[in-house]
Protein backbone atom coordinates (compact mmCIF):
# COMPACT_ATOMS: atom_id res chain seq x y z
CA UNK A 1 0.00 0.00 0.00
CA UNK A 2 1.55 3.28 -1.12
CA UNK A 3 -1.12 5.49 0.39
CA UNK A 4 -4.07 5.08 2.74
CA UNK A 5 -7.19 6.24 0.92
CA UNK A 6 -9.58 7.86 3.38
CA UNK A 7 -13.02 9.43 2.95
CA UNK A 8 -14.07 11.77 5.75
CA UNK A 9 -17.86 11.99 6.00
CA UNK A 10 -19.94 14.54 7.92
CA UNK A 11 -23.18 16.44 7.47
CA UNK A 12 -24.05 18.79 10.35
CA UNK A 13 -22.43 21.85 11.87
CA UNK A 14 -21.31 20.11 15.09
CA UNK A 15 -19.66 17.33 13.07
CA UNK A 16 -18.03 19.82 10.74
CA UNK A 17 -16.56 21.87 13.61
CA UNK A 18 -14.96 18.76 15.07
CA UNK A 19 -13.88 17.16 11.80
CA UNK A 20 -12.45 20.32 10.22
CA UNK A 21 -9.14 20.32 12.15
CA UNK A 22 -8.75 16.61 11.39
CA UNK A 23 -9.33 17.24 7.68
CA UNK A 24 -6.67 19.95 7.75
CA UNK A 25 -4.25 17.62 9.55
CA UNK A 26 -4.80 14.77 7.07
CA UNK A 27 -4.08 17.17 4.20
CA UNK A 28 -0.51 17.50 5.49
CA UNK A 29 0.28 13.77 5.61
CA UNK A 30 1.87 12.37 2.45
CA UNK A 31 0.93 8.76 3.27
CA UNK A 32 -2.79 9.62 3.37
CA UNK A 33 -5.04 10.59 0.48
CA UNK A 34 -8.10 12.14 2.08
CA UNK A 35 -11.35 12.95 0.30
CA UNK A 36 -14.14 14.91 1.99
CA UNK A 37 -17.79 13.96 1.53
CA UNK A 38 -20.52 16.06 3.10
CA UNK A 39 -24.11 14.87 3.26
CA UNK A 40 -25.47 18.36 4.06
CA UNK A 41 -27.90 16.93 6.59
CA UNK A 42 -27.86 20.57 7.73
CA UNK A 43 -27.16 22.76 4.71
CA UNK A 44 -26.65 26.38 5.73
CA UNK A 45 -25.03 25.74 9.10
CA UNK A 46 -22.67 23.19 7.55
CA UNK A 47 -21.60 25.61 4.82
CA UNK A 48 -20.65 28.24 7.41
CA UNK A 49 -18.08 25.87 8.90
CA UNK A 50 -16.75 24.77 5.52
CA UNK A 51 -16.16 28.43 4.65
CA UNK A 52 -14.53 29.17 8.01
CA UNK A 53 -11.99 26.37 7.64
CA UNK A 54 -11.58 26.75 3.86
CA UNK A 55 -12.70 23.19 3.13
CA UNK A 56 -14.03 22.38 -0.34
CA UNK A 57 -15.75 18.97 -0.32
CA UNK A 58 -14.90 16.46 -3.01
CA UNK A 59 -18.46 15.16 -2.79
CA UNK A 60 -21.67 16.84 -1.64
CA UNK A 61 -24.78 14.67 -1.33
CA UNK A 62 -26.95 17.73 -0.57
CA UNK A 63 -29.63 15.57 1.06
CA UNK A 64 -31.38 18.17 3.23
CA UNK A 65 -35.13 18.48 2.68
CA UNK A 66 -37.83 20.52 4.39
CA UNK A 67 -39.27 18.67 7.41
CA UNK A 68 -36.89 15.78 6.79
CA UNK A 69 -37.34 12.55 8.73
CA UNK A 70 -34.70 10.31 10.27
CA UNK A 71 -35.71 7.59 7.83
CA UNK A 72 -35.31 9.93 4.88
CA UNK A 73 -31.89 11.12 6.00
CA UNK A 74 -30.70 7.55 6.50
CA UNK A 75 -31.86 6.24 3.15
CA UNK A 76 -30.55 9.24 1.19
CA UNK A 77 -27.12 8.90 2.80
CA UNK A 78 -27.00 5.16 2.13
CA UNK A 79 -27.96 5.59 -1.51
CA UNK A 80 -25.68 8.60 -2.07
CA UNK A 81 -22.58 6.96 -0.64
CA UNK A 82 -22.85 3.75 -2.67
CA UNK A 83 -21.73 5.34 -5.95
CA UNK A 84 -18.93 7.25 -4.20
CA UNK A 85 -17.60 4.10 -2.56
CA UNK A 86 -17.80 2.21 -5.86
CA UNK A 87 -15.75 4.93 -7.54
CA UNK A 88 -13.19 5.72 -4.83
CA UNK A 89 -12.77 2.31 -3.16
CA UNK A 90 -11.40 3.80 0.08
CA UNK A 91 -9.41 1.83 2.63
CA UNK A 92 -11.09 3.69 5.48
CA UNK A 93 -13.97 6.07 6.10
CA UNK A 94 -14.09 8.43 9.06
CA UNK A 95 -17.33 9.47 10.72
CA UNK A 96 -17.88 11.56 13.79
CA UNK A 97 -19.96 11.30 16.92
CA UNK A 98 -23.66 10.60 16.93
CA UNK A 99 -25.63 12.08 14.04
CA UNK A 100 -27.80 10.20 11.58
CA UNK A 101 -25.14 10.92 8.96
CA UNK A 102 -22.64 9.18 11.25
CA UNK A 103 -24.65 6.01 11.60
CA UNK A 104 -25.75 5.89 7.96
CA UNK A 105 -22.18 6.52 6.79
CA UNK A 106 -20.88 3.67 8.94
CA UNK A 107 -23.65 1.37 7.75
CA UNK A 108 -22.95 2.21 4.10
CA UNK A 109 -19.27 1.38 4.63
CA UNK A 110 -20.19 -1.90 6.33
CA UNK A 111 -22.38 -2.88 3.38
CA UNK A 112 -19.36 -2.28 1.14
CA UNK A 113 -16.88 -4.01 3.49
CA UNK A 114 -14.93 -0.80 4.04
CA UNK A 115 -13.24 -0.17 7.38
CA UNK A 116 -14.73 2.52 9.62
CA UNK A 117 -12.95 4.92 11.98
CA UNK A 118 -15.23 6.50 14.59
CA UNK A 119 -14.08 9.89 15.86
CA UNK A 120 -15.44 10.78 19.32
CA UNK A 121 -16.23 7.15 20.04
CA UNK A 122 -17.48 5.62 23.27
CA UNK A 123 -19.77 8.32 24.66
CA UNK A 124 -22.81 6.81 26.40
CA UNK A 125 -25.82 7.80 28.51
CA UNK A 126 -26.96 4.14 28.65
CA UNK A 127 -30.53 5.19 27.80
CA UNK A 128 -31.38 4.59 24.17
CA UNK A 129 -33.98 7.38 24.04
CA UNK A 130 -31.91 10.11 25.77
CA UNK A 131 -30.67 11.80 23.74
CA UNK A 132 -32.74 10.56 20.80
CA UNK A 133 -31.61 9.44 18.25
CA UNK A 134 -28.00 10.23 19.17
CA UNK A 135 -27.45 7.55 21.80
CA UNK A 136 -28.27 4.70 19.43
CA UNK A 137 -26.51 6.38 16.52
CA UNK A 138 -23.24 6.36 18.43
CA UNK A 139 -23.78 2.87 19.84
CA UNK A 140 -24.64 1.32 16.48
CA UNK A 141 -21.73 3.12 14.84
CA UNK A 142 -19.49 1.71 17.55
CA UNK A 143 -20.69 -1.81 16.73
CA UNK A 144 -19.61 -1.33 13.11
CA UNK A 145 -16.38 0.61 13.63
CA UNK A 146 -12.91 -0.92 13.27
CA UNK A 147 -10.99 1.99 14.78
CA UNK A 148 -12.35 3.81 17.81
CA UNK A 149 -10.95 7.27 18.55
CA UNK A 150 -12.14 7.81 22.12
CA UNK A 151 -11.77 11.35 23.48
CA UNK A 152 -11.24 10.24 27.09
CA UNK A 153 -10.39 7.21 29.19
CA UNK A 154 -14.03 7.07 30.33
CA UNK A 155 -15.11 6.63 26.72
CA UNK A 156 -12.48 3.94 26.30
CA UNK A 157 -13.80 2.11 29.35
CA UNK A 158 -17.34 2.21 27.91
CA UNK A 159 -16.08 0.58 24.72
CA UNK A 160 -14.13 -2.08 26.60
CA UNK A 161 -17.26 -3.02 28.54
CA UNK A 162 -19.05 -3.49 25.22
CA UNK A 163 -16.41 -5.93 24.02
CA UNK A 164 -14.29 -3.70 21.79
CA UNK A 165 -10.68 -4.92 21.64
CA UNK A 166 -8.29 -2.60 23.45
CA UNK A 167 -5.89 -2.62 20.50
CA UNK A 168 -8.57 -0.94 18.38
CA UNK A 169 -9.16 1.95 20.81
CA UNK A 170 -7.03 5.10 20.75
CA UNK A 171 -7.56 7.81 23.38
CA UNK A 172 -7.01 11.08 21.55
CA UNK A 173 -8.71 13.97 23.32
CA UNK A 174 -11.52 15.80 21.56
CA UNK A 175 -10.97 17.55 18.24
CA UNK A 176 -13.27 20.41 19.24
CA UNK A 177 -10.43 21.77 21.38
CA UNK A 178 -8.25 21.72 18.25
CA UNK A 179 -10.95 23.69 16.42
CA UNK A 180 -11.12 26.39 19.08
CA UNK A 181 -7.45 27.16 18.53
CA UNK A 182 -8.56 28.39 15.08
CA UNK A 183 -11.70 30.28 16.10
CA UNK A 184 -11.19 32.16 19.39
CA UNK A 185 -9.57 35.60 19.17
CA UNK A 186 -8.61 37.87 22.07
CA UNK A 187 -9.95 41.13 20.60
CA UNK A 188 -12.70 39.66 18.48
CA UNK A 189 -15.22 42.00 16.84
CA UNK A 190 -18.61 40.41 16.24
CA UNK A 191 -20.39 40.50 12.91
CA UNK A 192 -23.63 40.87 14.89
CA UNK A 193 -23.59 44.52 16.01
CA UNK A 194 -25.75 43.89 19.08
CA UNK A 195 -23.08 41.61 20.53
CA UNK A 196 -20.52 44.41 20.24
CA UNK A 197 -22.73 46.71 22.35
CA UNK A 198 -22.96 44.39 25.37
CA UNK A 199 -20.92 45.33 28.44
CA UNK A 200 -19.01 42.10 29.07
CA UNK A 201 -16.80 43.68 31.73
CA UNK A 202 -19.51 44.96 34.07
CA UNK A 203 -22.38 42.58 33.33
CA UNK A 204 -22.61 38.84 33.88
CA UNK A 205 -23.60 37.54 30.47
CA UNK A 206 -25.35 34.18 30.33
CA UNK A 207 -25.22 32.45 26.96
CA UNK A 208 -28.16 30.08 26.44
CA UNK A 209 -28.89 27.38 23.89
CA UNK A 210 -31.69 24.84 24.30
CA UNK A 211 -33.27 22.96 21.44
CA UNK A 212 -33.13 19.17 21.97
CA UNK A 213 -36.18 17.10 21.14
CA UNK A 214 -36.58 15.87 24.71
CA UNK A 215 -36.96 19.51 25.85
CA UNK A 216 -39.57 20.53 23.29
CA UNK A 217 -42.71 21.77 24.99
CA UNK A 218 -42.58 21.89 28.79
CA UNK A 219 -38.80 21.79 29.00
CA UNK A 220 -38.20 24.88 26.85
CA UNK A 221 -41.05 26.67 28.58
CA UNK A 222 -39.57 25.99 32.02
CA UNK A 223 -36.16 27.21 30.89
CA UNK A 224 -37.69 30.48 29.67
CA UNK A 225 -39.65 31.03 32.89
CA UNK A 226 -36.49 30.47 34.93
CA UNK A 227 -34.46 32.87 32.76
CA UNK A 228 -37.08 35.58 33.17
CA UNK A 229 -36.86 35.21 36.95
CA UNK A 230 -33.05 35.14 36.96
CA UNK A 231 -32.83 38.43 35.05
CA UNK A 232 -35.56 40.05 37.16
CA UNK A 233 -33.74 39.25 40.43
CA UNK A 234 -30.14 39.87 39.33
CA UNK A 235 -29.59 43.40 38.01
CA UNK A 236 -26.07 42.65 36.81
CA UNK A 237 -27.18 39.77 34.55
CA UNK A 238 -27.95 39.83 30.83
CA UNK A 239 -28.98 36.84 28.73
CA UNK A 240 -28.13 36.07 25.12
CA UNK A 241 -30.44 33.28 24.00
CA UNK A 242 -29.40 31.69 20.70
CA UNK A 243 -32.82 30.38 19.72
CA UNK A 244 -33.00 27.47 17.30
CA UNK A 245 -34.97 28.24 14.14
CA UNK A 246 -37.36 25.34 14.74
CA UNK A 247 -40.77 26.94 15.56
CA UNK A 248 -41.21 24.46 18.42
CA UNK A 249 -38.30 26.25 20.08
CA UNK A 250 -38.26 29.77 18.66
CA UNK A 251 -41.97 30.50 19.12
CA UNK A 252 -41.89 29.46 22.80
CA UNK A 253 -38.78 31.55 23.47
CA UNK A 254 -40.25 34.66 21.84
CA UNK A 255 -43.58 34.17 23.65
CA UNK A 256 -41.93 34.13 27.08
CA UNK A 257 -38.82 36.28 26.63
CA UNK A 258 -39.49 38.61 23.70
CA UNK A 259 -39.17 42.37 24.35
CA UNK A 260 -37.75 41.95 27.87
CA UNK A 261 -34.95 44.17 29.15
CA UNK A 262 -31.53 42.48 29.34
CA UNK A 263 -32.66 39.44 27.35
CA UNK A 264 -31.46 39.27 23.76
CA UNK A 265 -32.93 36.63 21.46
CA UNK A 266 -30.75 35.88 18.45
CA UNK A 267 -30.79 33.18 15.79
CA UNK A 268 -28.01 30.58 15.94
CA UNK A 269 -24.63 32.17 15.27
CA UNK A 270 -21.91 30.78 13.09
CA UNK A 271 -19.11 28.85 14.75
CA UNK A 272 -16.64 31.70 15.17
CA UNK A 273 -19.26 34.06 16.58
CA UNK A 274 -20.48 31.36 18.98
CA UNK A 275 -17.03 30.49 20.27
CA UNK A 276 -16.10 34.13 20.82
CA UNK A 277 -19.39 34.91 22.56
CA UNK A 278 -18.71 31.96 24.81
CA UNK A 279 -15.26 33.33 25.51
CA UNK A 280 -16.71 36.65 26.66
CA UNK A 281 -19.71 35.36 28.63
CA UNK A 282 -19.92 34.60 32.37
CA UNK A 283 -21.50 31.16 32.15
CA UNK A 284 -23.31 28.88 29.70
CA UNK A 285 -26.75 27.29 30.04
CA UNK A 286 -27.37 24.61 27.43
CA UNK A 287 -28.78 21.22 26.50
CA UNK A 288 -26.10 20.84 23.82
CA UNK A 289 -23.52 18.10 23.74
CA UNK A 290 -20.59 20.00 22.25
CA UNK A 291 -20.86 23.04 24.50
CA UNK A 292 -20.14 20.78 27.48
CA UNK A 293 -16.67 20.36 25.99
CA UNK A 294 -16.14 23.82 24.53
CA UNK A 295 -17.17 26.10 27.39
CA UNK A 296 -14.89 24.51 30.05
CA UNK A 297 -11.93 24.97 27.69
CA UNK A 298 -12.59 28.70 28.04
CA UNK A 299 -13.15 28.52 31.80
CA UNK A 300 -16.93 28.94 31.62
CA UNK A 301 -19.15 26.92 33.97
CA UNK A 302 -21.94 24.98 32.27
CA UNK A 303 -25.48 24.58 33.61
CA UNK A 304 -26.71 21.51 31.73
CA UNK A 305 -30.42 21.63 30.95
CA UNK A 306 -30.74 17.87 30.65
CA UNK A 307 -31.30 15.00 33.07
CA UNK A 308 -28.48 12.82 31.73
CA UNK A 309 -25.25 13.33 29.82
CA UNK A 310 -23.00 11.23 27.64
CA UNK A 311 -20.12 13.46 28.76
CA UNK A 312 -19.86 12.40 32.39
CA UNK A 313 -16.16 13.36 32.50
CA UNK A 314 -17.12 17.04 32.61
CA UNK A 315 -19.50 16.44 35.51
CA UNK A 316 -16.83 14.48 37.39
CA UNK A 317 -14.26 17.21 36.73
CA UNK A 318 -16.62 19.85 38.07
CA UNK A 319 -16.92 21.92 34.88
CA UNK A 320 -20.55 20.91 34.17
CA UNK A 321 -23.53 20.71 36.52
CA UNK A 322 -26.51 18.56 35.49
CA UNK A 323 -29.62 20.57 36.40
CA UNK A 324 -32.46 19.39 34.14
CA UNK A 325 -35.44 21.58 33.29
CA UNK A 326 -37.31 22.01 36.57
CA UNK A 327 -37.70 25.72 37.25
CA UNK A 328 -36.59 25.61 40.89
CA UNK A 329 -33.47 23.59 40.08
CA UNK A 330 -32.44 26.01 37.33
CA UNK A 331 -32.96 28.98 39.65
CA UNK A 332 -31.04 27.44 42.53
CA UNK A 333 -27.97 26.39 40.56
CA UNK A 334 -27.76 29.45 38.31
CA UNK A 335 -28.28 31.96 41.12
CA UNK A 336 -25.63 30.10 43.11
CA UNK A 337 -23.06 30.70 40.39
CA UNK A 338 -24.13 34.32 39.95
CA UNK A 339 -24.00 35.20 43.66
CA UNK A 340 -21.34 32.90 45.12
CA UNK A 341 -17.91 33.86 43.77
CA UNK A 342 -16.11 30.92 45.37
CA UNK A 343 -18.56 28.46 43.83
CA UNK A 344 -18.09 30.13 40.46
CA UNK A 345 -14.30 30.11 40.77
CA UNK A 346 -14.26 26.42 41.63
CA UNK A 347 -16.21 25.53 38.47
CA UNK A 348 -14.48 27.96 36.15
CA UNK A 349 -10.99 26.80 37.13
CA UNK A 350 -11.68 23.06 37.07
CA UNK A 351 -9.52 21.21 34.55
CA UNK A 352 -11.29 20.51 31.27
CA UNK A 353 -10.91 16.76 30.60
CA UNK A 354 -11.44 16.97 26.85
CA UNK A 355 -8.10 17.74 25.31
CA UNK A 356 -4.98 19.76 24.73
CA UNK A 357 -5.46 20.76 21.09
CA UNK A 358 -3.59 17.80 19.61
CA UNK A 359 -6.39 15.29 19.08
CA UNK A 360 -6.23 15.52 15.28
CA UNK A 361 -2.52 14.73 15.32
CA UNK A 362 -3.13 11.69 17.52
CA UNK A 363 -5.90 10.42 15.23
CA UNK A 364 -3.71 10.81 12.15
CA UNK A 365 -0.81 9.03 13.87
CA UNK A 366 -3.17 6.24 14.95
CA UNK A 367 -4.29 5.69 11.36
CA UNK A 368 -0.67 5.55 10.20
CA UNK A 369 0.13 3.05 12.96
CA UNK A 370 -2.90 0.87 12.17
CA UNK A 371 -1.86 0.60 8.52
CA UNK A 372 1.80 -0.06 9.29
CA UNK A 373 3.29 3.31 8.36
CA UNK A 374 4.37 3.94 11.97
CA UNK A 375 6.12 1.36 14.16
CA UNK A 376 5.16 2.80 17.52
CA UNK A 377 1.62 3.07 18.78
CA UNK A 378 0.74 6.70 19.68
CA UNK A 379 0.52 7.43 23.39
CA UNK A 380 -3.00 7.89 24.73
CA UNK A 381 -4.13 11.33 25.80
CA UNK A 382 -4.15 11.74 29.56
CA UNK A 383 -5.40 14.68 31.60
CA UNK A 384 -2.46 16.48 33.18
Amino acid sequence: MNKIKVITIFGTRPEAIKMAPLVKELENISEIENKVCVTAQHREMLDQVLDLFHIIPDYDLNIMKDKQSLTGITTRVLEGLKDIFDKEKPNLILVHGDTTTTFAGALAAFYNKIKVGHVEAGLRTFDKYFPFPEEMNRKLTGSIADLHFAPTTTSKENLLREGVAEKDIFVTGNTVIDAMNFTVEKNYVFQNSLLNEIDYNNKKIIMVTAHRRENWGKGIENICIALKEIVATNEDVEVVYLAHLNPLVKDVVIKHLGNLDRIHILPPLDTKETHNLMNKCYLVMTDSGGLQEEAPHLGKPVILLRDVTERQEAVNAGTVKIVGTKIEDILTETNGLIRDFLKYEKMSKAINPYGDGNASIRIAESILYYYGFEKNRPEDYNIV
